[in-house]
């Protein structure tokens, strides 16, 4: 009688070590780390599990806005992910390198989501400031982490995160902050510029 059949030795063999491979990938970051500089910020991501998750969920990320931004006017996409990539090494000067790194990925993740509306809104919903009717801000709220809004006034269009705040929500954007409570909101809009009063638009 002939024995029974069992898997060659190598098959085993090579099904551990797919397992094992899986593993290790799914725990390392989207770029290789074969060559990374020693003392390096990816060499950090490429030690840290936590770090290296985040790295792959931006580069997922990224993925699905630049297939939102293949038609781009002019294409600033990939230019601005080479200087976010710049902006996230310069954490080697940060006193808290891994904090300064993991703040820069959630930023930038949440960045793309709500730009390219790759998570749902809120909105749009319009404030007019100022009593003024032709003095609008419409704003459009992203549940993204952090949570993250796209305020536009005229031709401008403003990127904001949420900030602590005791009362209400309040956003802060590059030169540009928003916060509101109970349907009014403070709106300033540039360098320096006056507060405005706004309310909601019925």
């Amino acid at each position: 009688m002939n024995a029974v059949c069992k898997p060659p030795a190598l098959a085993i063999i090579a099904s551990i070590f797919a397992v094992i491979g899986g593993a290790a990938s799914a725990q390392s970051p989207s770029f290789s780390c074969d060559q990374v500089a020693p003392g390096g910020i990816e060499e950090m991501i490429c030690k840290d599990s936590e770090l290296s998750s985040l790295d792959r969920k931006l580069s997922d990320v990224y993925a699905q806005a630049a297939r939102k931004a293949a038609n781009e006017h002019p294409p600033v996409l990939q230019a601005e992910q080479r200087g976010w990539i710049k902006g996230r090494d310069e954490c080697w000067k940060s006193n808290d390198k891994r904090s300064c790194v993991q703040g820069e990925y959630e930023r930038r993740i949440a960045e793309l989501q709500a730009r390219y509306r790759l998570v749902p809104g809120i909105g749009p919903v319009t404030f007019i400031c100022d009593g003024d009717p032709r003095n609008e801000v419409i704003t459009t709220f992203f549940q993204t982490d952090p949570a993250t809004m796209i305020a536009e006034r005229g031709d401008g269009v403003s990127l904001m995160f949420v900030q602590p705040s005791g009362s209400g929500a309040r956003y802060q954007g590059r030169n540009e902050s928003f916060w509101e409570h109970q349907g009014e909101a403070t709106v300033t809009w540039g360098f320096g510029a006056p507060e405005m009063r706004c309310k909601k638009s019925p």
